[in-house]
């Protein structure tokens, strides 16, 4: 009997044992089952990767790529001192013309005379109103130009009353007091300047006026029946009136300027001698010359600029030296053939220029 308890209570351990062991496979298999891959999605989520910033891209502007900014606006507001210095050049280029038509180049004292035709188309001369007074005037149309400028029309009219002290002699001082108006000029202005793109040329129409008065005073020397010597003193006072404009329409001008209406303005003394010789062969010849000084200059400029807003040049007081001289051929008695040049010497903006003619004058 104990034997067969034995044998059973054996085997009940080996049933127990086989029990336990299955039970252990069972419990262990599902963690098998976690470690692989079966459908190809991992059971549990993995994190996301963090978004990689992306550069924005920069917007295209309408119409394409733009266009470098042109630059030079400061070029464009010192043209404009250009622009001073040919209106003052027109100044004393009229006052040279209207002395022209006042004798600069003909002897102080003299009978009466007129004189006709030159570079412009004009007449001048002179009449006795007394012994000692007389009376000098002209009239001329004339076109010039200087330095870039160009007046394209412009009347002239010059007059003046002289007192010569004939009574006291062979040598005695003379006296003038006259004007100069020259109104109604057409002229055209240049104004030039440099950008990164190039060089702007602009080409300005508008109107002027000029206007002048002065005073002299000499001394006359009759050195021989053939010679007369004179030197004198002049003081001149000028005024150049310039109508308003703008820059014309052109292609390229990012710098435009708009010019007012306004007045130059300059006093002038100048201080010289002529002479007069009577060469054989009833030819007579005229030296004049004058050194010229200039105060008091205003420039009538004021002008708006792109890019620079208020332009106001200003110019400074010049000198030069004034020069003419004549051939006269005298053809008969009271009749003479006139070639006259004038001009002036200088720095710029008067410069070096020379105007001439030819003339004929009549003696009554």
């Amino acid at each position: 009997m104990i034997g067969k308890a034995l044998v059973g209570l054996a085997a009940s351990a080996v049933l127990i044992a086989a029990g336990a062991l299955v039970v252990s496979i069972a419990q262990t298999q599902p963690a098998a089952a976690d470690s692989c891959l079966c459908s190809g999605v991992s059971p549990s989520p993995s994190p996301s990767p963090s978004p990689s910033s992306t550069p924005t891209p920069t917007p295209t502007p309408i119409g394409g790529t733009p266009n470098p900014t042109p630059t030079g606006a400061g070029n464009s507001g010192d043209s404009l001192g250009g622009v001073t210095g040919q209106r003052f050049n027109q100044m004393i280029t009229n006052q040279v013309l209207g002395s022209v038509l006042l004798g600069v180049n003909e002897q102080v004292n003299c009978s009466d005379c007129v004189s006709v035709g030159s570079f412009t188309a004009g007449v001048h001369g002179r009449k006795e109103l007394t012994n000692n007074l007389s009376f000098l005037g002209g009239l001329a149309y004339t076109q010039y130009g200087e330095n870039g400028y160009h007046v394209t029309s412009a009347p002239i009219g010059a007059f003046a009353l002289r007192y010569d002290f004939t009574d006291w002699g062979s040598s005695r001082p003379f006296f003038d007091l006259g004007t100069v108006l020259s109104p109604f000029e057409k002229v055209r202005y240049s104004r030039t300047y440099v950008t990164n793109f190039g060089p702007v040329a602009l080409d300005s129409s508008t109107n002027s006026s000029d206007y002048g008065v002065y005073g002299r005073a000499g001394w006359i020397t009759r050195l021989s029946p053939r010679d007369e010597a004179a030197a004198s003193i002049e003081l001149w006072q000028l005024w150049q009136h310039v109508s308003g404009y703008a820059d014309p329409l052109a292609p390229f001008n990012p710098f435009n300027a708009t010019i007012a209406t306004g007045t130059d303005r300059t006093s002038l003394v100048k201080i010289g001698g002529q002479w007069t010789h009577l060469f054989p062969y009833n030819i007579e010849g005229n030296v004049n010359g004058f050194f010229v000084q200039s105060f008091g200059t205003h420039s009538g400029i004021v002008a708006t600029v792109t890019g620079n807003g208020l332009v106001v040049p200003t110019i400074g007081n010049q000198s030069w030296f004034e020069y003419g001289g004549r051939l006269g051929f005298r053809l008969a008695p009271g009749w003479v053939a006139d070639v006259f040049v004038n001009g002036t010497l200088g720095p710029q903006p008067v410069g070096n220029t020379i105007h001439g003619g030819v003339g004929l004058r009549i003696n009554y």
